[in-house]
């Protein structure tokens, strides 16, 4: 029997052995074989794997959408359509929708900056105040 042991596999991955049981839990990379001794025998290709799995998060994906990608991918080999630009579309979309909202957060906090609001409840009774503070009336709307 070959294969990569645990150790083995996180440190070529740069991932901790926690990360690699969860994973397969999650179902995201298969129970390995074992070794007589009761070691994990990992396949080579399961550093490419993890390797994939951690590029598609810092892409923004969460391991659910990840785990739904290896399924669609599948290896099915012939398949021309396995989700990943629908999925990354709409991926893109959500992330423009964030910085969209940051860029928002960022020119906030300049003007407070700018303004000099050292009193959040100081600087709210003031009309300068750039923090956008929602009205009363609609706060209580929210509640209902």
């Amino acid at each position: 029997m070959t294969g990569l042991r645990s150790s083995q596999l996180a440190s070529a991955a740069c991932v901790n052995r926690q990360t690699l049981r969860y994973y397969e839990r999650r179902g995201l990379l298969a129970e390995p074989e074992r070794s007589p001794g009761g070691h994990r025998l990992y396949p080579p290709d399961a550093v490419f794997v993890l390797k994939v799995i951690k590029a598609a998060q810092r892409l923004g994906f969460t391991l659910d959408e990840v785990a739904d990608l290896l399924a669609a991918g599948g290896h099915r080999h012939g398949r021309a359509d396995a989700g990943l630009q629908e999925r990354a579309r709409t991926k893109l979309a959500e992330v423009e929708a964030r910085i969209a909202d940051l860029d928002v957060i960022a020119s906030t906090l300049r003007a407070a900056v700018d303004a000099g609001c050292d009193d959040l409840v100081a600087c709210a009774g003031q009309p300068c105040c750039p923090i956008p503070f929602a009205p009363l009336g609609a706060d209580a709307e929210v509640r209902r």
